[in-house]
């Protein structure tokens, strides 16, 4: 039986369910001819630290009009974005396990000063999905599409992953890892790839499996 084909929206190192629904899949198609979403995964990562949840965000330059295509929103590289997230996944997790043998090519994306938004989620992903092992074919849509059917063999996962919405069950993967902070905070659930990479590194794909 053929796979489903996900259509996703571009993540600031995406969520562990968003690669659940990657790792799923043989082929899976990135929205790039929709308009840029604020407060969306587009833009932001949670991680956790020592006082909890925490919101990594880029900072997105102001467009001239309301409708901002996500391939022409850019990153302010005039605010400090850079320092204060290696400030802050350094302090999250310089004691994890894995976190010394990724975080210098994670810089070197990330200072790399790619000015378009979803460049650099792209060029992170394409890190990332190598980092877990993952074959996943990764393609660009062409043209927007208001809905993409199931009966046509796609599966819409657009506005499936959001902050202020909870997880579509099928993603949520109900099984703890080690996490740094876990024995004062408890496990948190629903973090950055991020999170996963840096405190089970090779064996995180089994996670998302």
């Amino acid at each position: 039986m053929t796979k489903p084909i996900p259509v996703l929206s571009t993540a600031y190192f995406p969520p562990i369910a968003w690669f659940r629904a990657v790792a799923a899949a043989d082929v899976v198609y990135l929205e790039a001819c929709e308009h840029y979403q604020k407060q969306s995964w587009r833009n932001r990562a949670l991680i956790t630290t020592a006082d909890g949840p925490l919101v990594l965000s880029l900072p997105i330059l102001k467009a001239p009009t309301h409708f901002q295509p996500i391939r022409s929103s850019m990153i302010d590289l005039t605010k400090p974005w850079q320092q204060q997230h290696e400030r802050a996944l350094i302090a999250a997790y310089r004691s994890s396990p894995f976190f010394e043998y990724y975080i210098d090519e994670w810089w070197d994306i990330l200072r790399s000063g790619l000015p378009s938004l979803f460049d650099t989620n792209l060029a992170l992903v394409r890190h990332l999905l190598e980092l877990l092992g993952l074959n996943t074919e990764i393609r660009l849509t062409e043209t927007y599409r208001e809905h993409y059917p199931e009966q046509e063999g796609w599966l819409d996962l657009r506005d499936a992953f959001h902050p202020k919405r909870p997880i579509p069950e099928q993603w949520v993967s109900k099984k703890p890892y080690y996490q740094v902070f876990a024995d004062r905070k408890g496990f948190v659930a629903d973090l950055s790839i991020l999170d996963l990479l840096s405190n089970e590194g090779p064996d995180a794909l089994s996670y998302l499996r």
